[in-house]
């Protein structure tokens, strides 16, 4: 049996490789970290069966003429709908799943944020100012008894989901279907709430204004398609109470960030805490970057020192399927967009 040959443009541990090499005798392993597709040689690219990978390099995937299968190592794939594979019969997997616990961690993170008013702390820290007048500053309710709503059920949403109960919390969520259903064929499995038995209510998307009033948090998880797109906007915005918190750890495209800011400034809501936006680096001219009631960071929610470790347990078990003809985990649906 002739060997299929994979190309990686990640840089591979001794041990990511030998586990990797274990999967099958018949796969050949190829790096050419952070490498383009131009930079190699024809001969090469000839041979290349199987690219693992990201943006930049996975942008020059079409350049490889023998490719039936693309394993990228992270879980956007946006960018990819531009490459020319994306018209192709060509399956195209992600990492979904691994990030759960960097994002909802990041999520709570951001929720303690608002809960304890760090920014202020931090302000009177730095004037080494003890205030007299604590009691009235951080005079805000506990998260215990408060309720969070979940915007997108898929992993991420449920192990915050999880987190949230631990901490006393009303869970409520918003769904594509507004249905329960056990998560199935993933990797993490074994966290989150993986038979939907956690939040008191799900809502289907077109119920988000009938949850919104509710929340004294919300957090959106939700992936980018063409029907979430500004799911958040001044109207969605207008249902929140005044003392709510928005948090955006989902996709940037989620909200409209002008309707945002309107409501920011206005006092429709509370405060945001937000690690994507529509464009990024985010611009310096955004007004964002100038008020007191938001939390910004620069899309590290997905960043954690396993993060390698765990892709490449993606990679090996989706090598495993391929070489025994089997559906692969986290196939990248077209129609749907995730």
């Amino acid at each position: 049996m002739e060997k299929a040959s994979l190309l990686s443009f990640v840089s591979l541990t001794d041990g990511q490789l030998s586990k990797l090499q274990a999967v099958s005798p018949h796969l050949e392993i190829l790096q050419q970290p952070e490498a383009r597709a131009a930079d190699l040689s024809e001969e090469v690219r000839r041979r290349v069966e199987i690219l693992y990978g990201q943006k930049p390099s996975m942008l020059d995937a079409h350049l490889f003429p023998r490719l039936k299968w693309i394993q990228l190592n992270s879980a956007g794939f946006d960018y990819m709908r531009s490459n020319p594979v994306w018209q192709l019969d060509l399956p195209i997997t992600t990492v979904r799943g691994i990030h759960i616990i960097p994002v909802s961690e990041l999520a709570l993170a951001l929720i303690f944020a608002f809960r304890w008013k760090l920014r202020d702390l931090l302000r009177f820290q730095a004037r080494a100012e003890w205030p007299q007048n604590r009691w009235e500053i951080f005079f805000v309710p506990e998260l215990y008894g408060s309720t969070i709503g979940i915007v997108g059920y898929g992993v991420i949403g449920r192990e915050l989901a999880r987190q949230a109960q631990a901490l006393g919390m009303r869970v409520l969520v918003v769904n594509h279907s507004g249905r329960r259903y056990p998560m199935r064929d993933e990797i993490s499995s074994t966290v989150g709430d993986p038979e939907a038995a956690i939040p008191e209510k799900i809502y289907p998307t077109s119920g988000l204004l009938d949850m919104l009033p509710e929340c004294d948090y919300v957090v959106a998880v939700a992936p980018s398609t063409d029907q979430s797109r500004h799911l958040f906007d001044t109207e969605a915005f207008a249902q929140m109470k005044r003392s709510a918190v928005f948090i955006n750890v989902g996709r940037g495209a989620l909200i409209d960030e002008a309707a945002l800011i309107a409501a920011l400034c206005q006092g429709q809501i509370a405060g945001a805490g937000l690690d994507v936006f529509e464009e990024e680096p985010l611009p310096a001219s955004s007004p964002l970057w100038q008020m007191d009631n938001v939390i910004l960071s620069p899309h590290i929610g997905g960043i954690s020192a396993r993060h390698h470790d765990r892709a490449c347990e993606v990679l090996a078990e989706n090598l495993r399927r391929y070489f025994h003809h089997e559906p692969l985990l986290n196939l990248v649906d077209r129609v749907r967009g995730y």
